[in-house]
């Protein structure tokens, strides 16, 4: 897929209901982000060995089952651009979630230059991966943070057809909110949508003012077939 499309792509999104949906709930889909073209050629490019860093065994590290690869610098032209393209107006909501929440944090408004900041805390290898599972896998609910520095939003692209390629392994997202039992979110996913969701935590509106909840994401075990994702973490890891 021609990265001149995820900009445009970038252009058409709604600001409104993406700032409305991660505030009210944490996540945002995004249909048809990827064509089918570009899903195959990513799926393909798992085996291309020199394209990335490190291979991770979920099992062998308790995460879960099913296997990762992180992606190495310099990142494949459209997964780079989906970073830069995505992450101005993710700023600006993550500016505002900072200032609602208290923290004295300003994020850029470019992407090169919020790297340049995790480069200066120690964090400098690229985190943007792709995931595989096959029947029996799954991964356990958890964050991508990575170091002190991290970025409040991801995304995470469907590259495989449910109900075709694979059958169970939907994506999970849980709230856990203060005094209150957690809210779990299921969020439903075709070939090449993206969802964009809060990594750690965010705000939400009481009748006491803003709280803060927790989120943690997974996804839950494949039954069949085999699934890929393409995950995209703006900050780097230390």
């Amino acid at each position: 897929m021609p990265t001149r499309d995820i900009s445009r792509s970038t252009a058409g999104l709604d600001r409104e209901a993406l700032a409305t949906d991660l505030g009210g709930r944490g996540w945002h889909v995004v249909p048809g982000l990827l064509s089918a073209a570009g899903c195959a050629a990513l799926r393909a490019d798992y085996a291309a060995d020199a394209l990335y860093r490190s291979t991770i065994s979920m099992q062998r590290h308790g995460f879960g089952r099913g296997e990762y690869r992180y992606y190495r610098y310099p990142l494949p032209d459209l997964v780079a651009a989906l970073r830069t393209t995505f992450y101005p107006p993710l700023a600006r909501i993550a500016n505002d979630w900072a200032a609602t929440l208290g923290r004295a944090v300003l994020y850029p408004a470019d992407h090169a230059t919020f790297l340049a900041q995790c480069a200066l805390a120690g964090q400098s290898r690229p985190t943007p991966l792709i995931l595989r599972y096959g029947p029996g896998d799954y991964n356990c609910l958890h964050q991508d943070l990575y170091g002190e520095l991290h970025f409040p939003f991801q995304i995470a692209i469907l590259l495989s057809r449910p109900g075709e390629d694979f059958s169970g392994g939907e994506f999970v997202l849980t709230e856990q909110r203060p005094r209150m039992q957690s809210r779990p979110h299921v969020v439903p996913l075709e070939q090449g949508d993206a969802v964009i969701f809060a990594v750690d935590e965010a705000p939400r509106q009481g009748s006491r003012g803003p709280y803060r909840v927790k989120l943690r994401h997974g996804v839950s075990e494949i039954r069949r077939g085999e699934r890929f994702t393409l995950g995209v973490i703006f900050h780097d890891a230390g």
